[in-house]
């Protein structure tokens, strides 16, 4: 099967399609006139414009009241107590970072887990992807984004050309699983953000990726320092920029799980992903 006949079946699984390609059957995205290839779509979605270039990050912000005022807002700030609780991993190589995380008690949520979650991936891939924290799935068995979330954000890189350990690596805010007082997933606190947070800084300076893409609201307001109320619909459709990387905002897979309608802007936010990259290239 040919890359394009398999990003054809990939996008139409993941409710995707139809694909849409160039009339002259080149596999470019850009600048190219688009025709529905012969997918049936799972879901009906409009054709998505991919951006030419992306706009540096303050002429979005003049150019757009909406964003303005999210940008401009205080950043949400830690506790420093967190911060300093947290241990120094500025000099830890890879093996050094795996085992600081597996016996890491910075915070109270090694209380409860079976397992820390550390991330996943090619160690010098060009894409993150970065979620908000482990489940109960991802707890047991030690390893981001398994299940049925898991499965869709496979299948979505499979439809961007990449794969698990192939030029993406899979992280999260925090390595251990938060849960309320019945045992059920919660968003991590801001402490606890604050203390696992230099373990993936960590990850980032090791990795050094080309494009960060955040997924959900946890990550996005974890790493853009806004305020909780901010929703992920204020930040999508604009290039942020984080450890002096671009970072793109879209929705978790297990929201797409609950919100099918809305894979046509994850799908959206992706193609701006990926000319981001294409971009940082030239």
């Amino acid at each position: 099967m040919s890359e394009m006949s398999r990003r054809s079946v990939f996008l139409d699984e993941i409710g995707l399609g139809p694909l849409w390609l160039r009339r002259d059957g080149g596999a470019g995205l850009a600048g190219a006139e688009l025709i529905k290839a012969d997918v049936a779509p799972a879901v009906e979605i409009p054709a998505v414009p991919v951006p030419q270039r992306v706009e540096p990050m303050a002429s979005r912000v003049q150019d757009n009241p909406a964003v303005s005022a999210w940008a401009d807002a205080e950043p949400v700030s830690v506790p420093q107590a967190a911060v300093q609780a947290g241990i120094s991993t500025a000099a830890m190589d890879w093996g050094q970072l795996q085992k600081a995380v597996a016996g890491c008690t910075a915070c109270g949520l090694c209380q409860g887990r079976k397992n820390t979650v550390f991330g996943i991936g090619d160690s010098k891939a060009k894409w993150l992807f970065i979620g908000e924290g482990p489940g109960r799935n991802e707890d047991i068995q030690g390893e981001p984004f398994v299940g049925p979330a898991g499965k869709l954000l496979d299948n979505i890189l499979l439809a961007m050309g990449l794969k698990r350990g192939e030029n993406a690596y899979i992280a999260n805010i925090v390595k251990c699983r938060p849960t309320d007082g019945t045992g059920r997933d919660r968003p991590p606190a801001a402490d606890e953000v604050a203390a696992c947070l230099p373990y993936l800084q960590r990850q980032i300076e090791l990795i050094q990726p080309t494009v960060l893409v955040a997924l959900g609201k946890t990550a996005a307001l974890s790493l853009l320092g806004l305020d909780p109320a901010t929703p992920v619909s204020k930040l999508r459709g604009s290039v942020h920029r984080y450890a002096d990387r671009p970072l793109v905002v879209t929705y978790h897979p297990a929201y797409l799980l609950r919100q099918l309608g809305d894979k046509g802007k994850v799908w959206s936010d992706l193609c701006l992903a990926m000319s981001t990259y294409a971009n940082a290239g030239e």
